[in-house]
């Protein structure tokens, strides 16, 4: 009823959004060994939205807090938020979601795990008599939490079949392949763009993870993630653009080819 009757445009948004994510979902999911299915859990976390903030201080697609998210390896600073990083982000979700596995054994309580915290969802088991099964325990979990595994069901479902509900997705604005590059030099997203041929705004949008346009690669590991043909263009020619030797034809390349012969 959410999806399909109250608000179809946003389903409609949210399918055009996974064009771009779910790839990136499913890359770490698998590298992890889980259940694909996973996937859908940002969809009902933070709707696909990279930028996501909630009254609670969580952030990102999978909603970490500050705190949870320096525990499995994401910076926060002043400059970056790693809680935002597609990439880091999600392969972070992945390790808390199969260590929550390992310890419960049960898809279900490992997702209202994610919702209340192991604790709360480990008070609720032995109140239920040690049944680790979502159903039984449900009385004994916070309200929320109680309709938060429902909601997960109904967005698999729905993500899975809006054309039954003629529901049409709009196509992605973003490319649909992306990859990553390590910056190893402190640089501004503005060089990138003008060596790169794209805009500043469509660096942002791939890299939400930082919070202006600078980017602390001489002083920490920083990655960014482009297109893939730009991220090979990028990898080819970031001395030049650190070191401002680039000149107009370097700008103008198209293929590998070119390329080498630019940078030569």
């Amino acid at each position: 009823e959410r999806y399909t009757i109250r608000n179809p445009r946003h389903l409609a948004a949210l399918r055009r959004l996974s064009e771009y994510y779910f790839p990136v979902f499913e890359d770490a999911l698998m590298r992890h060994d889980m259940p694909l299915e996973l996937k859908f859990l940002p969809v009902i976390e933070s709707a696909l939205n990279a930028t996501a903030h909630s009254r609670m201080g969580a952030a990102g697609l999978w909603q970490f807090m500050p705190g949870t998210g320096k525990s499995y390896g994401l910076d926060i600073n002043s400059w970056v938020d790693e809680r935002n990083d597609p990439y880091l982000s999600t392969d972070a979700a992945a390790r808390m979601l199969k260590h929550d596995y390992e310890k419960f054994g049960d898809w279900s309580l490992v997702l209202a795990a994610y919702n209340c915290g192991s604790g709360n969802v480990g008070k609720a088991i032995a109140r239920a008599g040690g049944v680790k099964d979502f159903w039984v325990i449900y009385p004994y979990l916070p309200r929320e939490t109680r309709g938060y595994v429902p909601a997960f069901i109904a967005a698999t479902y729905i993500m899975n079949n809006y054309s039954q509900h003629n529901i049409k997705p709009r196509h992605a604005i973003k490319a649909i392949e992306g990859d990553t590059a390590v910056v190893h030099y402190d640089m501004r997203m503005e060089q990138i763009a003008k060596a790169c041929g794209i805009s500043v705004e469509e660096i942002k949008g791939f890299n939400p993870q930082y919070k202006t346009t600078f980017i602390p690669g001489g002083r920490r590991r920083s990655t960014i993630a482009l297109p893939v043909d730009l991220t090979v263009r990028f990898a080819g020619i970031e001395d030049s653009i650190y070191q401002g030797t680039l000149t107009p034809a370097t700008y103008l390349v198209a293929d590998d080819s070119t390329l080498t012969a630019a940078i030569d």
